[in-house]
């Protein structure tokens, strides 16, 4: 990603570096999953292409939510992200619902996407086989994927880091591209998934089968938040589920799952080698060792965050002013999409245009 201030002019290919979006919804408190699988990584490599980090608020509400936490949220998630390490004055870190570009599209692109291919989206499908009534299943629901979709393309983004459960979704922002690219002539670049080969899936402690997720943070022991004190970090870690056994290896068993887990993070955050991480635990008499070395490297890698997280929450005027920053730096580039996206499609533009 380059040094200097965005610009729009300079967008092709061939002139620029690749440029990658990323983003996370407010819809519950960030945890260790959203860290080691998404986080960790983005502040890592931020210098390495052009960036744009955003807070995905409009996907926040395709499901019931308390409009009150979804705002507090919403600044803990921007805080989260520079408390870890992202620097707003090199990469726009910004809210969705501020780049009003992005709600726009996503009506220009619905007008092209098929129902089918919203209906046959994995996560609706889960999502709506929960509910009982057709009349409890939002629009919204079934039509976010064309807004994620849109996020992506708008920033002509060629990397999107996703889990593998989200790989989906790029798949068809790379559908709606080639279709709207075949019925109103080159417009969008088809963006591709990055998926990273460890700490994408971090699972749940509570139940090593299942993804580390918001949706189970009510479940006491399933996850560790990003903000949590050290004292809850230790208790959660040491109720981990492991199995009867006490060899600390790594393991496609399914029973060793749990261990795996330990295994997993320890080895995103230390960044040691598979060998090195089993080597550290040649001598351990038991998963209560691993338990224990493993809630310390948590602990340590997050007293940090948490301290900074605290700090910028204490003046959210500054935070605000931020994000204000990063809405017009990535509105910069998004309204230019827009505007060609309206010109292939026949509108007659503000202040004149096609």
């Amino acid at each position: 990603m380059q040094t200097e201030t965005l610009t729009v002019e300079d967008t092709s290919a061939e002139t620029r570096k690749r440029r990658v979006l990323s983003g996370i919804q407010p819809s519950g408190d960030l945890h260790l999953g959203n860290y080691l699988g998404a986080i960790k990584r983005w502040v890592e490599r931020q210098y390495e292409k052009e960036n744009y980090f955003c807070i995905v608020d409009l996907h926040a509400i395709t499901l019931p939510h308390d409009p009150e936490a979804l705002r507090q949220r919403t600044r803990g998630v921007a805080a989260l992200y520079i408390a870890s390490g992202l620097d707003p004055d090199h990469c726009p870190i910004f809210i969705q619902s501020h780049v009003t570009a992005h709600a726009e599209a996503c009506w220009l692109a619905g007008c092209v996407t098929p129902l089918g291919w919203l209906e046959r989206m994995t996560q609706y499908k889960d999502k709506a086989g929960r509910s009982d009534s057709s009349e409890r299943i939002s629009t919204g629901l079934l039509a976010y994927p064309v807004l994620m979709a849109c996020d992506i393309l708008l920033y002509s983004a060629d990397e999107v880091p996703v889990g593998e459960d989200q790989k989906q979704h790029v798949e068809l922002s790379r559908d709606i591209a080639q279709r709207f690219n075949h019925m109103f002539g080159e417009t969008f670049v088809l963006p591709e998934p990055m998926i990273p080969e460890i700490g994408a899936r971090v699972m749940g402690f509570d139940d090593p089968s299942r993804k580390m997720s918001k949706s189970y943070e009510h479940i006491r022991g399933h996850l560790v938040k990003m903000v949590d004190e050290p004292k809850e970090i230790e208790r959660t870690i040491k109720r981990a589920v492991t199995d009867s056994g006490n060899e600390i290896v790594f393991s496609e068993d399914p029973a060793k799952a749990g261990v795996n887990n330990l295994l997993g993070i320890y080895q995103v955050i230390t960044g040691k080698t598979p060998e090195r991480v089993e080597a550290d635990f040649a001598n351990a008499r038991g998963y209560g060792d691993l338990k224990s070395a493993v809630a310390e490297v948590v602990i340590e890698e997050l007293r940090p965050i948490r301290e900074r997280y605290n700090e910028i929450m204490d003046d959210v005027s500054e935070l605000d002013r931020i994000l204000a920053d990063g809405a017009d730096r990535a509105g910069a580039v998004a309204n230019a999409k827009l505007r060609e996206m309206k010109e292939r499609m026949g509108f007659v533009l503000p202040g004149g245009g096609s």
